[in-house]
């Protein structure tokens, strides 16, 4: 086999992983949004690994926002929830269509 196509071949793995961790954190953020979850009120809540994996970002990125009072959660028994309400409006003001800002945030940090 050539340079050439072992570094096509190289190329092409490389983006079948991307592509297929793509697939996975879409199947992780199905689990999250059906079957198990807890409930508050006849509300849906979220606790730190949902929202990591929802938003992927780090639970450390996810102390930022609550610190800054950006995101708004709940204390239930020394456990952090987030109301599926008030996600969709902290993601609605703090994520571009198309733009994962939160992963720009941890980079700029």
């Amino acid at each position: 086999m050539n340079e050439e196509d072992e570094g096509l071949r190289d190329w092409m793995r490389e983006w079948f992983e991307q592509f297929m961790g793509r697939f996975d954190r879409l199947d992780k953020f199905m689990d999250i949004m059906s079957g198990r979850h807890n409930v508050l009120n006849g509300e849906r809540l979220l606790d730190n690994q949902d929202l990591c994996q929802l938003l992927n970002v780090s639970k450390r990125t996810l102390q930022r926002y609550r610190s800054a009072g950006e995101l708004t959660y709940i204390t239930i028994h020394h456990k952090i929830f987030y109301t599926e309400k008030n996600v969709e409006k902290f993601i609605r003001e703090h994520f571009a269509e198309g733009d994962n800002t939160a992963e720009s945030n941890e980079d700029n940090s």
